[in-house]
């Protein structure tokens, strides 16, 4: 029987707490959490957090993690559904030509998508959000409604296949009805 894959999108100064919960979630869950990346080697993570006083985002050195496979050699109907985690990386990583064409697939075929924080700079780059609301950390408001997407601050907002929250302190808000929706998607696809 084929295993239930679910592509968790990261990158250098990813951060920590965005990936670690939904990667564990998903093994709770039954799935096997890939996570990619722009080449197949160890990834820094970092920390993030808004200090009391402060008004910029303070950023620490979190844990790394191993990107299981590079953007260029997913298969995406080889997976359930995608997450695309924040921190800095989602910046960087969104102009990858890879990463776009599997975004647009995983859209494309309706496959439950999930974002949090700066994880919405690449469903926005990859010209998915039009008329889309979605949740975002607020200083990303203008990545998203600049390509045409609808900015909503609650901690989950689910429009049509597309799960979002505003910042990691919200995955016990939209993580849930995501994996509900690859449940769906798993018996969908009989595995």
């Amino acid at each position: 029987m084929p295993e239930a894959k679910v592509l968790l999108i990261v990158g250098d100064a990813t951060e920590t707490v965005d990936t670690l919960y939904p990667y564990y979630r998903l093994i709770e869950g039954g799935y096997k959490p890939i996570v990619a990346a722009p080449e197949k080697r160890k990834y820094q993570m970092v920390l993030h957090e808004v200090k009391p006083g402060w008004t910029i985002t303070k950023e620490w050195e979190g844990y790394s993690i191993d990107a299981d496979i590079a953007f260029k050699d997913i298969k995406p109907e080889e997976y359930v559904g995608i997450f695309f985690s924040g921190g800095r990386a989602p910046e960087y990583i969104r102009e990858d030509a890879d990463l776009l064409r599997i975004t647009k697939w995983f859209w494309d075929q309706k496959k439950p998508c999930a974002s949090v924080c700066h994880g919405v700079e690449i469903p926005a780059r990859a010209d998915i959000v039009k008329g889309l609301r979605m949740a975002t950390v607020a200083k990303c408001k203008f990545d998203l409604e600049i390509c045409g997407g609808i900015y909503v601050n609650e901690p989950c907002v689910i429009d049509q296949h597309m799960y979002s929250g505003r910042t990691y302190h919200d995955s016990g808000h939209f993580v849930g009805p995501w994996i509900a929706a690859l449940d769906a998607e798993r018996t969908k696809m009989g595995i």
